[in-house]
């Protein structure tokens, strides 16, 4: 008998691993991992000047490894545009896989992957921008922007193809989670504004910028007070999906954590890169924790409408006794 089941067991396996679907978000996690490791070392390629260690584009020092001219800037700024060129790759690979097996999955699936391949070409353009245009601070500001739209692409494709038992109990938390989403990624974009023209350090130098470094310091309040609306709804919220739960939490930690991180780099006027570097990854986690969350809760949103629709639906066309 138990032989039975565990050859059960693995036959299951073997069907899981097998369906497209499942392969496919598997493949998306890890870009969105990969992705997340992408702004980071291009928020300490920036931090570090070295956004142009390679003085062109694509290649650097006209070749694919520049050996001779490597150094920890070099390196940086390299190995940046690698992990961008395979996260590209693993992009065209995703639209192919979605295209030739659309048959067996959503239909929303494969212009979603095409949506998000026309993300990373569109980034990788602005990539080479940043380069030639010598970081112009508006190119700059659009690239990151582009990263986190992909980012929060690839995360609505992971995110949606996961499995999910609704409760129907969300209520309101679906439109509070896209204005907390909305918010964090403006002020994410006020913070690249902050950085890619260095207006903390011209305020504290000059006086110069200040009103672009206080717009990213006063810019806070909107997405905090959103994020604990979101947080005591989770609480309050009877019968709620554990996995909700969790994700407001981990979302309140997050913002905790960030707002220490931002004084800190803030107090030591971006003297520490690790901390600098530290404070974005943080905002994209953060963004990328809302993300999930106002997926998942407009799914369990949609089953309660469901629910609803049927249930009135009986009401208005009982049974014949």
């Amino acid at each position: 008998m138990s032989e039975f089941v565990l050859k059960q067991q693995n036959v299951e396996a073997v069907e899981q691993q097998q369906n497209p679907k499942e392969r496919i978000r598997r493949w998306v996690w890890r870009m969105c991992v990969a992705t997340l490791i992408l702004m980071a070392i291009g928020s300490a390629t920036r931090v570090m000047n070295a956004g142009l260690a390679c003085p062109d584009w694509p290649l650097c020092y006209g070749k694919l490894v520049p050996t001779k001219q490597m150094n920890f800037q070099v390196f940086l700024e390299w190995f940046h545009r690698l992990d961008a060129s395979l996260i590209g790759i693993s992009a065209i690979a995703l639209v192919g896989v979605s295209w030739w097996n659309r048959r067996s999955l959503p239909k929303w699936l494969p212009w979603a992957s095409t949506f998000a391949l026309f993300l990373i070409i569109f980034q990788g353009v602005l990539g080479g921008l940043t380069v030639t245009e010598l970081l112009r601070f508006d190119i700059v500001t659009a690239h990151l922007g582009t990263a986190l739209v992909f980012f929060c692409t690839l995360l609505v494709i992971g995110t949606a193809l996961t499995p999910y038992q609704a409760t129907g109990t969300v209520g309101k938390l679906p439109w509070v989670g896209l204005i907390a989403t909305i918010l964090i990624y403006v002020q994410s974009l006020l913070g690249a504004l902050v950085g890619s023209r260095w207006a903390l350090h011209q305020c504290f130098g000059g006086y110069e910028l200040c009103n672009v470094m206080y717009s990213h310091i006063f810019g806070l309040i909107p997405p905090t007070v959103a994020i604990l609306v979101l947080v005591f709804m989770a609480w309050r919220t009877p019968a709620l999906n554990p996995a909700l739960r969790k994700l407001a939490n981990m979302a309140g930690g997050l913002l905790l954590l960030q707002l220490i991180v931002g004084f800190a780099t803030f107090r030591l006027h971006l003297q520490v890169e690790p901390l600098t570097v530290s404070h974005q990854a943080i905002g994209a986690s953060l963004l990328g924790i809302l993300v999930v969350f106002t997926v998942l809760s407009l799914r369990d949103w949609a089953v309660s409408r469901s629910m609803n629709a049927d249930t009135n639906t009986e009401t208005a066309n009982p049974l014949p006794s």
